[in-house]
């Protein structure tokens, strides 16, 4: 792992550098790699999590004063959806320097957009107990926030579940439920399988690795199905 190459991407130069090893190090790595001297990245994962959230959503609160709650509230989901993050953790290849098992490694697809967008999440995590919230910040504008422009612009922001349920109310008179099909994979990587169904009839599935993402997931593909574009 050469982290030098990695910090100049990242323009940021850690003053521990265990902790940036450790926010590139994924679960499956330590069962092939058990002499590795470093933890898995879940734990950076759920505090970078939370340090992304409250800096987008502090950013959206002082920089769109007029917009009401649920508006800012879209634009938030769409910057900090797992596609959207492994985007970002794309366009900084990221990608190269996680450590994966040989099996996780080869995954392509939705798997190995959650696997990178989660490790951006680390990789914040470990900026914040680094250098702090200003640090972390500057980071997030720069590659996260950049996006907000395009989302707005093409109109990124709206909610797949929000649109389904407008044109199936305003075309059919009927509101969209959404039931899970199926739940597979160990608890901390878990993927839920979701139907969205029109009365009894079900229209599309979905997945993700919540139950919200499927849900979008299968809102979006009934839209395509329906040909509600």
């Amino acid at each position: 792992m050469n982290l030098e190459i990695l910090e100049k991407k990242l323009e940021i130069q850690f003053k521990n550098s265990d902790l940036a090893k450790e926010a590139l190090t994924h679960r499956s790595y330590l069962n092939e790699n058990p002499r590795w001297n470093f933890s898995h990245n879940e734990r950076l994962e759920f505090l970078g999590d939370a340090v992304l959230e409250l800096i987008v959503t502090e950013y959206l609160f002082q920089n769109y004063p007029k917009k009401p709650e649920g508006e800012l509230t879209a634009f938030r989901a769409a910057l900090v959806n797992y596609q959207m993050l492994a985007k970002i953790a794309n366009d900084i290849d990221l990608g190269k320097f996680v450590l994966l098992s040989r099996g996780e490694a080869k995954d392509i697809g939705r798997a190995r957009e959650v696997i990178l967008a989660n490790t951006f999440e680390s990789v914040v995590g470990a900026i914040y107990l680094d250098q702090g919230i200003e640090a972390s910040r500057n980071f997030i504008i720069k590659n996260v926030l950049k996006e907000l422009p395009q989302i707005i612009k093409e109109g990124l922001f709206k909610d797949a579940k929000s649109l389904f349920q407008e044109v199936a109310q305003e075309k059919l008179g009927i509101t969209p439920t959404y039931n899970v099909l199926s739940e597979t994979g160990p608890d901390h990587d878990k993927i839920f399988r979701v139907g969205v169904f029109l009365n009894n009839d079900l229209v599309a599935e979905g997945e993700g690795p919540s139950k919200q993402t499927a849900e979008l997931e299968a809102a979006k593909n009934a839209i395509e199905i329906k040909e509600w574009e």
